[in-house]
């Protein structure tokens, strides 16, 4: 009988340990591809702490606008951990948005692995995402100095609705949030999803389907 209580503490012992991340073992780990120099921590590779340096956890260029002269009017400069190695492990991330005048658009998509926090520093934009099913739409036009949520893995856009240039800050809760924009991923993939199914989901002609396919396969 003993022996069942201590496997039955043991089983829920573990069920809570693999409930939760695990914490950090030291206080960074700059991201390397390089293994030679590296220790392995927390299942990455990580550069030796006393080698890491002021560069490891700095980016430059937000300053910059982006270029927006594109098919949706938008550009999302990222920083993350492809770029900024030092945020390796601690799930976080930033990006500047660029929305040209009269309709720049930030097409919508979800992050699969992480919420954003959006704040506009400059002109108007109308933001928004659907919930999961039954689908409710939530949105709301914002101002230089407002701030808006986006939960994680939910179908969330930004429009700009004026007449001049908008420029917004994100920060997301992950070092590599991911992104699925929503269009892109049903009428363009490498591989094409058949036009029939799409046709029937969307309750399309397949002739608009196959149009919208071919616009964006090589978008």
């Amino acid at each position: 009988m003993k022996a069942f209580h201590f496997l039955l503490l043991l089983a829920l012992a573990f069920s809570f340990a693999s409930a939760l991340d695990p914490s950090h073992l030291q206080d960074f780990c700059v991201a390397i591809s390089d293994p030679r120099n590296a220790a392995f921590v927390n299942g990455k590779f990580c550069k030796n702490p006393n080698l890491a340096v002021a560069g490891d956890f700095s980016f430059s260029g937000l300053n910059i606008p982006g270029n927006t002269a594109n098919r949706v009017g938008s550009n999302v400069t990222l920083v993350n951990v492809d770029v900024l190695p030092g945020l390796n492990t601690l799930g976080i991330s930033l990006a500047r948005l660029d929305y040209a005048p009269n309709g720049g658009l930030n097409p919508p998509h979800i992050h699969p692995r992480g919420t954003e926090i959006l704040v506009v520093v400059e002109g108007t934009l109308h933001v928004g995402f659907v919930t999961s099913n039954p689908n409710r739409f939530i949105s709301k036009v914002l101002y230089p100095g407002d701030v808006f949520v986006f939960p994680i893995g939910l179908i969330h856009f930004q429009f700009n609705i004026a007449k001049t240039k908008a420029v917004a800050f994100a920060g997301l809760s992950s070092q590599n949030a991911g992104v699925i924009t929503i269009a892109d991923a049903i009428f363009g993939p490498d591989l094409p999803i058949n036009p029939d199914v799409l046709a029937k989901a969307f309750q399309l002609d397949k002739d608009v389907v196959e149009k919208l396919q071919k616009l964006l396969e090589n978008a």
